[in-house]
């Protein structure tokens, strides 16, 4: 540890401290020097770096007077997390906001008073703009050892650092492998911006730093009795397979599948085999997963290939039967009042397309259809609403779909088979249609019995002023009895008031006939 007595530095000195400049190394050439000058000279005699790295080089008239070298922080630290306050998670997916200085070098013949502090200030004023530059993301924390046995770490003190205390003096050898050194090094942080603790631990960062999360590949969080409890529904899809072939079985597979995609993997069957390798040992066996070996101690995880050939042919209501199931299990019964209904082609399916059902409040899955080949979502629209009624009653609700589903037949559907009721839009390029409903929307009250006066106990709000020319919420294509509201009537008060005698209306009369519904409209 060197004890040398301080002194200020000559004019001369400080005439070099004033003016030298650092940069970043920007050639190849450059950095092969910078190594082997790290080597020669560094107490460490390496310049090993990992993952995102920088290197600079303070200049003072085109002479080297100083190397500084930075790269990834280290995985856990636990001090250092301490010191921020996050969870083992939060540490995982923002740990590329810190860097560490993996190396700070004086060259021979330039041992100037201060000037690795200068170096070092003048390094950080840069650091998380060039990082940004290079990386695009920046750094708000920087971190570094300092062994005791070779320097005091006065450097980093008289450049606003704070010591965190030592290691446990532990080295990384390997991807998972650590050995004692029994050498512990002084933790060294500094913050590059106010108040980076309290966001680094921060349920959500803020946008500028965000990015380092949406890079970072998704990892499965799920506890193995999570795990389990899914895979215990999904086992009661029929396994198609040959028992001979079954590494892996079909529930373990598609529970794998089934929270890859509530993790964030869509891109396909390479990024389900990246997710699937980041599964720990427990998280294998709640899969029930097979050994890689008779007498191996460690359980194997799928491969691309396998995931290609799972899906071709399982049980698509039945997959859906135990993947809703579970869903109520966890969550309870579904309650909402109103149902959204919308069709999405898949990317990269040549075509494909789902159509989907939610609860609009809770947003909760329902159910999901393929739309048949040659066709569009509106017959797959119907059979999905028809299998939702299948599993729970529908009287009552509200479904909520766009305008490609303002049909006859689906309002029939909705309302006379299923009980609910319904909310359409009409766009403009629906002509006749666009045209029937501004009609029923000119000034003044509107009675479905076609009567001059409301029925009783029925809550009418009328659309006061000239007609709508945009976008329309109505009941159906020919309803003259459409009632235009801010919720539907009492169905009962409606039957019991068509009853009522009164002056014949042929045109009131026919369009009842024809379209027994009620609508939701949007004043």
């Amino acid at each position: 540890m060197s004890k040398s007595k301080f002194r200020r530095p000559e004019p001369s000195e400080q005439h070099i401290l004033d003016h030298l400049t650092v940069r970043p190394i920007t050639t190849a050439q450059e950095r092969r020097r910078f190594d082997r000058l790290m080597c020669e000279h560094h107490y460490l005699k390496s310049n090993a770096l990992v993952g995102e790295q920088l290197c600079y080089v303070a200049a003072y008239g085109g002479q080297w007077l100083a190397l500084s070298s930075w790269c990834a922080a280290a995985r856990f630290l636990k001090g250092r997390d301490q010191f921020i306050g996050w969870s083992p998670e939060q540490c995982r997916r923002r740990r590329a906001l810190i860097a560490n200085n993996a190396r700070l070098l004086i060259l021979p013949g330039w041992h100037l008073p201060n000037l690795a502090s200068r170096v070092m200030k003048l390094v950080l004023q840069r650091l998380a703009q060039d990082w940004q530059q290079r990386f695009h993301h920046p750094v708000v924390l920087v971190e570094t050892f300092v062994d005791p046995q070779q320097f005091r770490g006065t450097t980093y003190q008289c450049s606003g650092w704070t010591q965190l205390g030592l290691t446990q003096g532990w080295a990384r050898h390997a991807k998972d492998y650590y050995l004692a050194h029994d050498q512990p090094k002084q933790l060294w942080v500094k913050a590059l911006s106010k108040n980076v603790p309290n966001q680094l631990r921060a349920p959500t960062l803020p946008p500028a730093w965000a990015v380092v999360e949406n890079k970072l590949q998704p990892r499965c969080t799920a506890q193995s009795a999570e795990l389990k409890t899914l895979t215990d529904h999904l086992a009661r899809i029929p396994e198609y397979r040959s028992r001979h072939a079954l590494g892996y079985p079909l529930a373990g597979l598609l529970t794998l599948m089934a929270v890859a995609a509530f993790c964030g993997v869509v891109r396909g069957k390479k990024d389900l085999a990246q997710f699937a390798s980041t599964l720990s040992q427990a998280q294998l066996r709640a899969l029930r997963f097979r050994r890689r070996a008779k007498h191996s101690g460690k359980l194997r995880a799928p491969g691309v290939t396998t995931f290609f050939r799972i899906l071709n042919e399982v049980d698509e209501q039945a997959l859906e039967l135990a993947l809703l199931a579970w869903q109520e299990q966890v969550l309870g019964p579904v309650q909402d009042r109103i149902i959204a209904v919308d069709g999405k082609k898949l990317r990269h399916s040549q075509g494909g397309e789902l159509v989907s059902a939610i609860g609009a409040q809770s947003g909760r899955w329902l159910g999901t259809v393929r739309t048949p080949d040659k066709t569009n979502e509106i017959t797959a629209a119907r059979t999905l609403l028809e299998r939702i009624s299948q599993r729970q009653d529908l009287s009552g609700r509200v479904v909520v779909l766009d305008a490609l589903h303002t049909h006859q037949q689906t309002a029939r559907l909705i309302v006379q088979e299923l009980g609910a009721d319904y909310l359409f839009t009409v766009k403009t390029n629906q002509e006749a249609l666009h045209k029937t409903v501004s009609g029923l929307m000119s000034p003044g009250a509107f009675f479905p019995s076609g009567t001059s006066a409301a029925p009783r106990g029925a809550d009418l709000r009328t659309e006061p002023g000239p007609a709508r020319a945009t976008p329309t919420a109505a009941a159906g294509h020919h309803c003259g009895a459409s009632l235009l509201c801010g919720r539907p009537p009492d169905r009962a008060t409606a039957e019991h008031d068509q009853q009522k005698p009164h002056a014949p209306d042929t045109k009131n009369l026919a369009a009842d006939h024809q379209c027994r519904s009620r609508s939701v409209a949007s004043p």
